[in-house]
This record gives C-alpha cells, structure tokens and sequence, in this order.
C-alpha cells in the first residue's frame, strides 16, 4: 500500500534490515542503469523521492528527472522506453514530457522553461545526481505525508513538518521558504479531498513528437497556450 498524502505521524527512528538495504541497492542500480544511458549522451539528471532519501519500498517507483531543456529526440534516443507522455501537475506548473522505461521507472524533462521554484520541488523530496549516486549518498527529503526523512547511519529518522518551523524545514532542504509552504498546502489539500490527478495527461502519439503534439494541445487549449507563451 502506499503511503496516505499529509498523514504527519510522529517523531521516530527507522532502523534498516539487510533486506531494506538490499531493496534501496535494486532500485539505485537501476536508477543507474538509466542515467548512466543519459551522462553517454552528455545529459545531467537526479533520481528523486523515496530512493534519493533511502526511505524505499517494494512500490517505490524510480523517478529520474533531466533538469535542462534539451530536443526531446536526444533524451529518446538515450534511453530505451515503452511509452510516451505529456504531464502537467496543475495549471501553473510546468509542462513536462515523460518517458516510460518500464512499470515503476520514468525518465521526465521539462517541454518548457522551468523557474527555479519548480526546480526547488525536486529539492523538497530529496534528489541526488549520479555521483552521489556512486557514492551511496542519501539526501534529507518530505515525503507525501509531510514527514520529513533525515538520513541516519543504520536508518532514518521521521520528523512530522507539522513540529518544525517552515523556514526551518526550507533550511534543513536547501530550498525556498515558498516550496515548502506550497508543498504543505497542496498535499494538505489533497488529504481532505482525497487524489486531485494532475491537469494534463496525454498520450504522445508513435509518428508525433513531444514538441509538435504539445502544440496541437496548445492550439486546444488556451491555458496550455498561455502558459507556453509566458515561459518562451
């Protein structure tokens, strides 16, 4: 099962079995396994979430996110993957482009200019590049239930957001106070309405590219459109 949105918890340490560690040494292999495929090709990119914090499970699915605005063919023609997607979050957020390498690991980009505050949203969950990969880094991170996971030798320790000072939690994360007010307010949300999905998700069809087929949504839809011309 996976875990409830804004759940909070309590303050408590999490000691790791050998299979834990086993499990977060699978899914950093093939994190990777897909980044290395991106650094061949000259492209940088993090692995964020549950597997850059350490805090896995057998659901954790593997996110690797290429933080420049490249062509979207180079990073297709790097990795090898099963499907194609365009996914925007909210109407304000950015429009990414996703690669399905497999069921529980994608490869996402931006198909627009990012501001630095949606790149602090990376930051927010806990995100390493492949050096710190190699190097068996963990990184702290606020997972969905707002609980904020502080790597330990042996484990984690789990601090509900709810116990700290926003400026604090933006602190300890290396992030813009926004973020984390933003972050605590949508997954909030979330918890008392229930899963909201995302604004935009489409399918990107085999003879169409992720540029041209964000266009024919951006002549549909005039807040896609909007929000293209704003980040040109």
């Amino acid at each position: 099962m996976r875990p409830k949105t804004a759940t909070f918890g309590c303050r408590k340490f999490v000691a790791y079995d050998e299979g834990h560690w086993e499990l977060l040494r699978e899914k950093r292999d093939r994190a990777r396994d897909v980044m290395l495929q991106l650094a061949r090709v000259g492209l940088p990119s993090v692995v964020y979430g549950s597997v850059a914090r350490g805090d896995v499970n057998e659901k954790s699915d593997v996110d690797v996110f290429v933080p420049c605005n490249v062509p979207s063919y180079r990073i297709e023609l790097a990795v090898d993957w099963i499907e194609r997607r365009i996914v925007q979050a909210t109407p304000n957020y950015a429009i990414k482009g996703e690669l399905i390498v497999e069921e529980g690991v994608t490869v996402s980009f931006p198909l627009v200019r990012m501001r630095d505050r949606e790149l602090d949203f990376y930051r927010f969950g806990g995100c390493i590049n492949l050096d710190q990969l190699n190097r068996g880094v963990r990184v702290p991170g606020v997972d969905k239930r707002l609980v904020l996971i502080l790597p330990r030798e042996g484990g984690h320790e789990e601090v509900p957001i709810n116990e700290m000072q926003p400026s604090e939690v933006a602190r300890v994360l290396g992030v813009c106070l926004d973020i984390v007010l933003e972050r605590m307010r949508v997954l909030e949300r979330r918890r008392e309405v229930g899963r909201t999905g995302v604004f935009l998700l489409h399918s990107v069809p085999p003879d169409e590219s992720f540029e041209s087929e964000l266009m024919a949504i951006a002549r549909k839809n005039p807040v896609v459109r909007k929000l293209i011309e704003s980040r040109s």
